[in-house]
């Protein structure tokens, strides 16, 4: 869930348009397109009557490593093309080397039909990959052929501006969140059973952690009391407002007041940094903080070294508690607030993904054999049966219907092979990863199997992040590679700045040289290409 996310417009609240109808593997499905006048009116009939084969590129999730090794041994995989009537067949790069192993299958230009990628991470962005021959820009092939996808769009106008460019060119089947409890995820966690011992209050501000902290190391014995993971980029998981947001900051772009600022360019950084700086020294944060990655950290939760850390309510609080329990029944993980100065204010920042931030997911490439074929297979993941199947698989296997309500089935939950629900549900669905469909709450509301993770959504979405948080912007050509070169430099000397500032090897007031040298590196031009893309996305 790695990779890896809010919007100054309004955020569209879809829960009302989740899909309630179920389909059993052997029926037939019939959609009707809804159709412009100017384009033919025509019915998608699933399971499609054709005997092509498309092929497929894309990384296989990390939530199988171990499990399977290929697509094809997946059942969603086989399900999926039973139920499409589309055979597909797969091919997919070594696990987190999808972007070397792309760049190497577009150099060879051996393309297949149709890449799961995420586009807007290209050099140059999607248009660039359209316009180097590389995908299909989608208009006219979603106009004729997928209704359900065009349907969705037409009625969620906000979402449709995410998804496609600038100058309106559809380049993927995208990855939709279909309801705000689903963009937020992760957040500050604590032991409370910690906090009851000692007399403490779940922290609410930056004080109260102090004094938490403190208690967690004095009276509990914990060398490492807040830790969390900094690879592969140092304070990884504590840049989405966690603590940097109580200082009005993020690590990132955002928008105030009209105005796109960077965070670690506005005094509020500084702050942080001396805060942080200060609870190193007093050994109140983990002294390998520089080095911390997830074996570590669990590491850790296990030896209760660690009380509070930073982490998904699935990922996080899923996966420690246990651990902590193993050694102390009694333990007890919960969310924490994100932290403020003044107790009673409202969060500025927090971890908030959009409704569509993942960059498009399956594009067709321009050497597709049957680019209509591979439309309507992929349009079938926001057809209402479709998107019961990508959600919770089929009928009877993964789930059971229990008064309308899907209900995930013992074979994901309860697993007879010992599978996590995490793995066992990337077995049989896509509603735990992303792919072309629309998400749906109930899968989470389920994947939650501990009340403290379903609290946790509701405790870590009350900040005011939509108010500052940027949409998806796409630079042209042109400024995509100036604006990487910018911020790859940029980035590489705020992480050396915040670690040797936080671990005391610099002193906080040295903050004013690496500003200057912010600015040596062209940031105000990062600045102004990141301006110029929100005026055109405003502009879709």
């Amino acid at each position: 869930m790695k990779k890896m996310l809010a919007t100054t417009m309004t955020v569209l609240m879809m829960g009302t348009m989740i899909a309630c109808s179920s389909q059993t593997g052997s029926t037939p499905n019939t959609t009707k397109e809804t159709q412009s006048p100017s384009a033919n009116n025509t019915v998608t009939t699933y399971p499609i009557k054709t005997d092509k084969t498309l092929t497929y590129w894309g990384e296989l999730t990390p939530n199988l490593t171990g499990v399977k090794t290929t697509h094809a041994e997946v059942p969603f995989f086989q399900d999926w093309q039973k139920k499409t009537g589309v055979q597909l067949k797969f091919s997919a790069p070594p696990t987190g080397q999808a972007k070397e192993a792309l760049n190497v299958m577009l150099a060879s230009g051996d393309l297949p039909d149709i890449i799961e990628y995420n586009f807007l991470t290209f050099p140059g962005g999607p248009e660039k990959a359209i316009k180097d021959g590389y995908i299909l820009k989608l208009n006219d092939l979603i106009d004729k052929h997928a209704p359900n996808l065009k349907k969705f769009l037409k009625d969620n106008p906000e979402i449709d501006k995410m998804v496609k460019t600038d100058s309106g060119s559809y380049y993927a089947f995208p990855f939709i969140r279909g309801d705000e409890y689903l963009q937020v995820f992760q957040g500050p966690i604590i032991r409370k059973d910690w906090l009851d011992e000692v007399g403490l209050p779940v922290p609410e501000t930056i004080d109260e952690w102090t004094t938490a902290l403190k208690a967690f190391k004095e009276k509990k014995g914990a060398a490492a009391p807040l830790s969390f993971i900094s690879k592969p980029n140092f304070f990884n998981d504590s840049y989405n407002g966690a603590f940097l947001g109580a200082f009005g900051v993020n690590r990132n772009f955002y928008l105030e007041n009209g105005q796109i600022k960077f965070g670690p360019a506005e005094s509020g950084y500084k702050d942080y940094m001396a805060l942080f700086s200060k609870w190193y020294k007093e050994g109140l944060l983990d002294k390998n903080i520089a080095t911390v990655d997830s074996k570590a950290l669990d590491g850790n939760f296990s030896t209760a070294s660690t009380g509070a850390s930073i982490g998904n309510a699935g990922g996080g609080i899923g996966k420690w508690q246990p651990i902590v329990q193993a050694k102390d029944p009694k333990a007890q993980l919960v969310a924490a607030p994100y932290p403020v100065l003044k107790k009673g204010d409202i969060p500025k920042f927090g971890q908030k993904d959009k409704p569509y931030s993942s960059g498009g997911i399956v594009a067709i490439t321009t050497k597709a054999k049957d680019p209509e074929l591979a439309t309507k297979l992929l349009d079938y993941g926001y057809s209402e049966a479709g998107r019961m199947f990508f959600n919770f698989g089929t009928e009877g296997v993964s789930y059971n219907l229990e008064n309308g309500y899907p209900k995930y089935t013992d074979l994901l939950m309860k697993n007879p092979d010992k599978l996590a629900p995490a793995q066992a549900m990337s077995m049989y669905v896509r509603g735990s990863y992303n792919g072309p469909f629309i998400q749906d709450k109930r899968y989470a509301e389920q994947f939650f199997t501990l009340p403290t993770q379903r609290e946790a959504i509701n405790v870590w979405k009350k900040t005011d992040v939509d108010k500052y948080s940027l949409p998806p912007l796409t630079p042209t050509a042109e400024e995509s590679s100036e604006y990487a070169k910018i911020m790859s430099d940029v980035n590489t000397l705020v992480d050396e700045m915040t670690l040797k500032i936080v671990l005391g090897t610099e002193s906080v007031d040295q903050y004013p040289k690496y500003l200057d040298k912010m600015k040596s590196l062209k940031l105000d031009r990062a600045i102004e290409i990141q301006k110029a893309a929100l005026d055109r996305y405003n502009k879709r």
